[in-house]
């Protein structure tokens, strides 16, 4: 018995390096990068502003200064092949007494099908933060291809919020 027992764990190991090797790494794709250095493609121009001072990264970030609940249209992406992945909108957010929420929202346009959305609910920003990072995925299966991508920031009350880092990724499912 002692000989098998000795055997197990090198089996074991062996089968386990062989696993290890055989999986796909995880890389995702940068699809579209806004470092935040001027507003010249911001949508959104009412109550925005950019913000030298204020920067997670030092190049300037995106300050809004909401009085009610706004939806803030940021940026637009179109034309990229992203068919059976999973779309993902980060972003760093920081956020100064604001009463409601602050979270992501990414729009998603399919030819015939119409739009869909993809919010970060699961970690909405309220009061006074720090830069935090925060993202929301969308799950595309294979066929499913949008012509159309809207990156926001939605505000469910009144507060000032600083948006840099954007980014939109292509990850594996």
């Amino acid at each position: 018995m002692h000989g098998l027992t000795s055997r197990v764990p090198a089996v074991f190991l062996a089968a386990a390096t062989l696993d290890s090797c055989s999986q796909p790494r995880t890389t995702e794709e940068v699809l579209f990068r806004e470092p935040v250095s001027d507003l010249g493609s911001v949508l959104t121009k009412a109550g925005v502003e950019f913000d030298t001072g204020t920067t997670s990264d030092g190049t300037g970030s995106i300050k809004i200064s909401a009085v009610d609940s706004t939806t803030v249209r940021l940026y637009e992406v179109a034309d990229i092949d992203v068919e059976h992945a999973r779309l993902v909108y980060r972003a760093r957010i920081r956020t100064e007494g604001v009463q409601g929420q602050v979270y992501l929202e990414m729009w998603c346009r399919f030819p015939e099908r119409g739009d869909f959305f993809s919010r970060a609910l699961h970690a909405p920003l309220t009061g006074s933060t720090e830069w935090t990072s925060q993202e929301t995925p969308f799950f595309l299966e294979r066929g499913q291809n949008p012509d159309h991508i809207a990156l926001n920031i939605v505000i469910t009350g009144r507060g000032t919020v600083w948006v840099d880092d954007i980014m939109l990724v292509k990850a594996p499912r």
